[in-house]
């Protein structure tokens, strides 16, 4: 079996050994998400303290990676959400509403006491099924 892993335009291209996302072709294609913070495409953390303007990126990000692919939210199949301050999740749960709209993925939302930057109070993985599609 083979795989695909890209780093689109419009998020910013990790200098690390990971890929933004990666697609296992098959009759529906799984879209593997890496854990998105809130960096603009030049890889600044936005936000600082703002936990709003956090999600904000960081579901915009995620939004440019699935339509990259063809994808929306409605094709996510399963979320991981890391929060340093639980606290401050109804301010998350707004934000992440405005673009689920009625999607409902499974998902874990866990409580960490920090992330690979000190400035992020929130970072998503997802992983989305989505159709096939032939390059």
């Amino acid at each position: 079996m083979t795989f695909h892993t890209s780093n689109p335009d419009g998020v910013f291209a990790p200098p690390a050994n990971y890929s933004q996302a990666a697609r296992v072709p098959g009759g529906s294609d799984m879209l593997f998400i890496s854990g998105q913070g809130p960096q603009n495409v030049n890889g600044e953390t936005v936000g600082i303290g703002d936990m709003t303007a956090q999600a904000e990126q960081v579901f915009h990000n995620l939004h440019t990676i699935l339509a990259a692919h063809g994808a929306t939210f409605a094709h996510v199949i399963k979320a991981t959400i890391y929060l340093t301050d639980m606290s401050r999740l109804a301010e998350f749960n707004a934000v992440r509403t405005k673009y689920y709209g009625t999607a409902k993925p499974a998902s874990a939302l866990i409580g960490v006491t920090a992330l690979v930057d000190p400035g992020w109070m929130i970072e998503v993985e997802l992983t989305a099924l989505i159709p096939a599609h032939h390059a």
